[in-house]
């Protein structure tokens, strides 16, 4: 039988390279009366922790809401029998559900018994554990692994390693209620070869990856409870516990000083939990460590952003992403409990109200007792720039809001690549309004789950589509993706940002990349503008593209609704649809119009959940418009049948795209009225200046507005560009301009 027993000091390896000894953990301290009792009572809630839950919980409708709903759920279990089959399905299959939901078990159990002094929910833990006992020492790797690392329990050591997280507060619970010997042999023959195995994988343990978070969460959390520090030093530090790797190395790489997580907001939400649940366990067990402080506390950072990164409840769905996660996800949940109850912040709370869930943990209760005291905020969403990488210097997500909850959002994607989750997608952007996606991004091509779906894991689609540069609302170089598809050169990589500007009226955000294409630069600036004269915000977008040698420039917007109108002439294929391309993406695109090259400015119309969006677009090199949508060579009918707009420009070094999305009117299907369904923008101008561009709009009413561009944003030099006869002038990188209607001489 192997121990590790408490050492009376740790090291750990601070940033600088230095060696700080710490004191013992506070378990290694009396906190029971005898040395017998304190090796097994709870460590990551305490028994005086349980006893406050257990005596104050009923008094506040939300806590005691979620115990009743944990304890119907674990009475079904309990009706049912035990169940731990031998592993054999993928994911979504029998097998495979079935040990999610003995974690959830027990868990639920450990937290019950506690709650309540009910042993018949130690039992049933106890006998549950001992069948895992007899199967775990049996498991080899699990014959559904498929090309990625095997668990033993699951198809994948990712879902392993949530298994423990979940099932370890349970038995921390528990532990001291069993009799000594069904304690050691679980202690042995479950919870610590499964984390041993965990900590001796290292393609999985010692990577900066949110599948390593869950694994050295696991670990950690586990070491606590057993009282085995070489397993916490092991999660904290890596597994040579070299400080190479390790959870500490995790929280300084994967956040940005702001708190982005450099997979997105999809993977924010899913490795939040175990980044803030082992948090806590540390925070409880050596708070000498300070861990919630740790780089000017960016792990409480990040839940206020992951927040931020949604819209109408539901996160960006960038990079790979399924468009229905949002805030009300289990992690977040766990999330806003625990920072809610280190940072007080009363506007926590009305996103713990529409989540309508928490954790029976001392910080649920606290959410709980906030909640009754009616101490809730409405949540600030606001514009902001959100810094990328460990130093804050690649890139960042551009977040500019006007209105209240259902008013409009431009997201302009600036970030890093998002290591094996990254799409390829360099100056991205989508755009919300009315409370619906109206300029798109696809997400994943994946059915989570859904075993019919090739075992609910990642479709092939999703590389040959989804991931594909041609499936994003960016630039597009001759067909190829960014990085020509390699997510490792797209490592190497990161956007400049330009300026970042975020007004009541005014918000604008401008990014520059190189590299994505050997030889091309583009940059991309939008604004949304609000006016007096427009019934709502509009976005204006400049692409600047320039390259070395002659190319075919592709700029793809994906937009969600109903076409009501094209302003151009086009070629219609009615009865055959052809394919756009070979490979890299175009080869799932139906094209079901082309218009011939031309200058001339176009536009294209289209209803959505009763509000109508004109579209404005041109370019300064002659352009084909093709009206698409996605499905082709699709045989087992995999992707949504969703429509894009492509402006295709062919055998150009330098070309401008410039375009305008101006969303108005109303359609009520129901009272059978039509209110302001024209555009009110009658011309989108776009000028080129000795060292600048400026676009203008002219409104219905006569006024303009115009937005200058500075090729050089880090000078404060003054830039002058003519329209028409009257000379725009501004210093600095960019500027917005209006004139009024009939003013137009001067400068």
């Amino acid at each position: 039988m192997k121990h590790t027993y408490l050492s009376l000091a740790l090291a750990l390896a601070t940033a600088s390279g230095a060696v700080a000894v710490l004191p013992a953990p506070a378990y290694a301290a009396t906190a029971a009366s005898t040395p017998a009792e304190t090796a097994v009572a709870p460590v990551l809630v305490t028994v005086s922790q349980w006893k406050q839950m257990a005596s104050e919980g009923a008094r506040y409708p939300s806590f005691a809401k979620e115990q009743a709903r944990n304890e119907a759920m674990l009475r079904r279990m309990m009706k049912a029998g035990i169940d731990v089959p031998f592993p054999k399905d993928k994911g979504g299959g029998r097998t495979h559900e079935q040990h999610k939901r003995n974690y959830q078990a027990l868990l639920a159990a450990g937290t019950l018994y506690r709650l309540t002094g009910d042993t018949a929910y130690v039992d049933y833990a106890r006998r549950m554990l001992l069948e895992y006992a007899a199967l775990y020492p049996t498991l080899g790797p699990h014959p559904e692994g498929r090309g990625q690392i095997p668990g033993r329990v699951f198809w994948q050591v990712l879902n392993d390693s949530v298994w423990l997280v979940n099932a370890v507060q349970g038995y921390d619970a528990i532990r001291d209620a069993l009799p000594a010997k069904d304690r050691q042999t679980i202690d042995d023959r479950v919870f610590r070869p499964m984390a041993e195995f965990l900590a001796s994988e290292p393609k999985n343990f010692d990577q900066i990856h949110n599948h390593s978070t869950w694994a050295v969460a696991a670990t950690g959390m586990t070491g606590y409870v057993l009282r085995d520090q070489d397993l916490v030093e092991k999660s904290l530090r890596g597994s040579r516990k070299d400080d190479e790797f390790g959870f500490l190395r995790q929280v300084d790489l994967l956040f940005s000083p702001d708190g982005y997580y450099e997979e997105g907001p999809y993977y924010q939400r899913y490795a939040l939990a175990p980044f803030l649940l082992f948090a806590n366990a540390i925070e409880r067990n050596e708070p000498q460590r300070k861990i919630f402080e740790r780089r000017d506390g960016v792990l409480l950072k990040a839940v206020d952003v992951l927040v931020q990164s949604s819209y109408g409840g539901l996160f960006f769905p960038i990079n790979d992403a399924i468009l229905d996660k949002g805030v009300d996800t289990e992690e977040l949940v766990a999330g806003i409990g625990i920072a809610y109850a280190r940072s007080g912040d009363d506007q926590l709370l009305s996103v713990a109200q529409h989540q309508d869930r928490l954790l029976l943990t001392p910080e649920g209760l606290q959410v709980a007792q906030a909640l009754a005291a009616g101490k809730a905020k409405p949540f600030d969403y606001r514009p902001m720039l959100l810094r990328d990488g460990p130093d804050g210097d690649r890139g960042g997500l551009a977040i500019l809001r006007m209105g209240d909850e259902d008013g409009q959002v431009l997201v302009q994607k600036d970030t890093m690549q998002g290591m094996g989750h990254g799409h390829f997608d360099k100056l991205n952007w989508l755009f919300y309004d009315n409370g619906q996606r109206v300029v798109t991004d696809y997400g994943s091509a994946r059915f989570l789950n859904v075993e019919a779906k090739r075992g609910g894991i990642y479709l092939a689609e999703n590389r040959s589509w989804a991931k594909q540069t041609i499936a994003h609302n960016t630039l597009v170089v001759d067909e190829k993706s960014h990085f020509n598809g390699d997510w490792k050169r797209g490592e190497v990589h990161a956007p400049t940002v330009r300026f970042f500007q975020a007004d009541k009226d005014t918000q604008v955000a401008s990014a520059t990349m190189r590299d994505a294409y050997p030889g091309v630069t583009f940059t991309r600036t939008q604004a949304l503008l609000r006016h007096p004269d427009l019934a709502l915000p509009v976005v204006l977008d400049l692409m600047q593209v320039k390259g070395e040698k002659a190319a075919r420039f592709d700029l793809p917007l994906h937009f969600n609704g109903h076409i009501v109108s094209t302003g151009f002439e086009a070629e219609r294929f009615v009865e055959q649809r052809p394919v756009l391309g070979a490979e890299n993406g175009y080869q799932h695109l139906w094209v079901d119009a082309r218009s011939a090259p031309g200058t001339e400015q176009r536009s294209l119309a289209w209803l959505l959940d009763g509000r109508f969006y004109t579209y404005r677009f041109g370019s300064t090199a002659p352009s084909r418009a093709l009206l698409v949508e996605s499905g082709a060579n699709d045989p087992e009918f995999n992707l949504r049948r969703e429509p894009a707009l492509v402006q295709r420009v062919e055998g150009q070094r330098e070309v401008s795209f410039f375009s305008v999305l101006e969303p108005h009117g109303e359609y009520n299907g129901t009272a059978e009225y039509v209110h302001g369904a024209d555009s009110q923008i009658t011309a989108l101008v776009r000028v080129r200046g000795k060292d600048a561009e400026l676009l203008q709009l002219t409104l219905a009413s006569g006024a303009r507005i115009a937005l200058g561009v500075a090729d050089d944003s880090s000078t404060d030099s003054e830039h002058n560009v003519v329209v028409d006869g009257h000379t725009y002038t501004w210093r600095g990188s960019h500027a917005r301009m209006d004139q009024a209607a009939g003013k137009r001489s001067g400068r």
